[in-house]
């Protein structure tokens, strides 16, 4: 969810007017950060989660399961329970917080504070997770249910897909063929968020994904769900106006005139290394313009050439929603200039600076994981993640590639079966130079690991933040041409090892469990979260990908035309819901136990 302002937004062709004011003011929001925390370190390892549901409705009648449009509704009523769980209780911590997401449908939960670095926290993720999904279904409507899906099989087919059912026609904002403007956030951010950015491009949207081929598709495909009639447009303007054409030019807007546009979309993987790792200018091998003026501005406020960059090319946008009442800020006391350029730029990884008036320091946010079907899943993910970034602070390893190969492993990754088909760009040597093996180098503080009796590092119940450098070779350079570093693996490889030297991400991460004062008992449930990201790896497991691709196959109304029917759609509903809730076995897609 991104910035939430109240407010009177602006249309696009007054917003624009206020474009370098809000960058301008950004910048200095985020300079002021920096100034009083860039030397704050040594915290406490505080980590979270946020988990996004679909509230889909069941018409058992009809045999429908539909998007409930009841956002507004579920949030009053879950707002109201849990602030009265919270007094009831006296603490509001460790009450979980619900919030609202850009489709009508969704709900967000969160934590309802932060887990900290404690085994005991690490190990009641899933339990949290069920308490909120818990609680969100006993104050929906009996026929409705909580889902945590990628997406919705019928989102935008012809006929009743929303409860309450919504006319495309009236879609105001987004001029969409298929999505009703009731599917949007009511919160006048979003649908004017969905407008500005089809008056900015001065077109609408264009999403286009690969048609799954089967048998009986029509060839050539026509989509009978477009009505061409209304699908008429004059002549596309040029290459400029759709952002097609790239102009390589850092210098600051005013001097490039109205008509600049950047090719690449604001949802990339990731276009910029941050990290001061010596060999980070070969690493940042795709074109990433940046806005000049800004990146000398922050360079002369100390900040260090990656970072600058990063930043820089971030406000190279410009800001999509703008409130009438919050155009002047107060620097010193608000970042939501700096926020609404920054959570408007998703990429799969985020840099997150400290909030204004907040305890909350740095943070990383970790956005490419797809979510799961169970609570199960989805905390197994997000613990193995957490321990993988503890082993590599802790062992001091290096996994950095060229980002033009993170870009082309992510296309990679959106192929059918990429987990057994695909290979995919991995750093050969992740120790630090001149290391045959793990170390543990870690920084000083009350974030580092206790030394026991002759020196040698005692075991803690804790997950630690370290932060050590990856040291240079004694010459002071790599001698190695960057191309040497890496190399096609497969997922396999990649997470089992390769080689005598490196042992693969499991390896790693039991190595950094085995640095950790645990019981048998803690070490069995790790194991099991453990055990599904293997299987699901090796294959032993499917994803919910190919079993969801199953499911609809082997369904006996489907034609093998490509279409998933209002009848298969909701026997899948039923049978995801089945499956969340244990009442339906799937051995070939989760442990026995699960």
């Amino acid at each position: 969810m991104g910035l939430l302002s109240l407010g009177t937004p602006l249309a696009w062709d007054d917003a624009k007017q206020h474009a370098d004011h809000v960058r301008t003011h950004g910048i200095t929001q985020f300079l002021n950060i920096w100034s009083r925390l860039k030397d704050r370190c040594g915290d406490e390892l505080l980590w979270g989660d946020e988990i996004e549901y679909m509230v889909i409705s069941f018409d058992n009648d009809a045999k429908n399961a539909k998007l409930s449009l009841r956002q507004t509704e579920i949030l009053a009523k879950l707002t109201s329970i849990t602030n009265d769980i919270a007094s009831d209780r006296g603490e509001s911590d460790s009450v979980p917080t619900f919030h609202p997401e850009y489709g009508r449908y969704m709900l967000e939960s969160t934590p309802g504070s932060p887990y900290t670095g404690s085994l005991t926290d690490l190990l009641s993720v899933e339990s949290d997770m069920r308490y909120r999904r818990r609680l969100a279904r006993k104050y929906l409507k009996q026929d409705e249910i909580p889902f945590t899906l990628t997406s919705f099989p019928r989102l935008g087919v012809p006929g009743v897909f929303t409860e309450p059912y919504c006319d495309p026609a009236d879609a105001v904002s987004s001029h969409s063929l298929f999505l009703p403007e009731e599917i949007t956030n009511p919160h006048a951010r979003f649908p004017t968020l969905t407008a500005n950015i089809r008056r900015r491009r001065g077109s609408k949207v264009a999403i286009n994904l690969p048609l799954f081929i089967d048998d009986n598709t029509p060839k050539p495909f026509v989509d009978p769900a477009i009505p061409w009639q209304r699908s008429i447009y004059p002549e596309d303007p040029g290459s400029e106006e759709r952002g097609l054409k790239v102009m390589k030019s850092n210098k600051p807007r005013r001097e490039r005139g109205a008509d600049f546009a950047v090719a690449a979309e604001r949802q990339p993987v990731q276009d910029t290394e941050v990290s001061l790792q010596q060999r980070q200018p070969e690493y940042n091998d795709i074109y990433a313009p940046h806005d000049e003026a800004i990146f000398d501005r922050l360079r002369k406020h100390g900040i260090d050439d990656p970072l600058a960059k990063h930043v820089a090319h971030l406000f190279i946008r410009d800001p999509i929603v703008i409130f009438s009442e919050t155009i002047d800020q107060d620097d010193t006391a608000s970042n939501d200039h700096f926020e609404n350029i920054q959570s408007t730029n998703w990429q799969t990884v985020r840099f997150k600076p400290p909030p204004v008036n907040s305890p909350i320091g740095w943070r990383v946010e970790f956005r490419s994981m797809e979510v799961q079907m169970t609570d199960f899943e989805n905390a197994a993910f997000s613990v193995f993640v957490v321990l993988l970034s503890r082993a590599i602070l802790a062992l001091n390893l290096n996994f950095y590639v060229p980002i033009s190969k993170v870009d082309e492993n992510m296309a990679r990754a959106q192929k059918r079966d990429a987990v057994r088909s695909q290979k995919f760009y991995f750093r050969k040597d992740v120790f630090p130079p001149g290391s045959s093996r793990a170390s543990s180098v870690c920084s000083s503080g009350a974030s580092s690991p206790v030394d026991g009796p002759g020196g040698t590092q005692q075991k803690e119940r804790k997950l630690r933040n370290c932060f050590p450098s990856i040291p240079r070779p004694v010459d002071g350079f790599d001698p190695r041409p960057v191309e040497d570093e890496y190399e096609e693996m497969t997922m396999e490889e990649i997470m089992f090892g390769k080689y005598g030297r490196f042992p693969g991400l499991f390896g790693l991460v039991y190595t950094y469990l085995d640095t950790l004062d645990m019981t048998e008992e803690e070490r069995f449930k790790l194991e099991g979260y453990l055990n599904l990201v293997k299987r699901r790896t090796d294959g032993t497991l499917k994803t919910a990908a190919t079993w969801i691709r199953e499911f609809v196959r082997s369904h006996p109304a489907y034609k093998f035309d490509s279409a998933v029917s209002q009848e298969i759609n909701y026997d899948l509903m039923v049978a995801v819901d089945e499956i969340e809730r244990g009442v339906r076995k799937v051995p070939n897609f989760l442990p026995t136990g699960v």
